[in-house]
């Protein structure tokens, strides 16, 4: 078997099973290469997301008692609507 002959059956394989990908998330549907692209960016994402909360984790607790200071203080005030 040659080189090219290799080559062309991978090729055939891998077209023949990237139609068997999905991905359903909610309302969101996706098959075939656009599955493959969404799974891709998700891992690129959740990566991007953990790089960056391991670099800011020494200010982390500081962060999140801030937000919590900024919940407890929108909670204690009413929500007014205009009329």
């Amino acid at each position: 078997m040659s080189k090219v002959q290799v080559v062309k059956a991978v090729f055939r394989e891998l077209r023949r099973s990237y139609k068997t990908f999905s991905i359903e998330i909610g309302p969101l549907r996706a098959t075939g290469v656009p599955a493959i692209l969404l799974g891709v960016t998700g891992i690129v994402l959740a990566s991007g997301i953990t790089a960056a909360l391991a670099k800011a984790s020494p200010r982390l607790p500081e962060t999140l008692s801030e937000a919590r200071g900024l919940a407890e203080a929108m909670k204690s005030q009413p929500a007014r609507l205009k009329s």
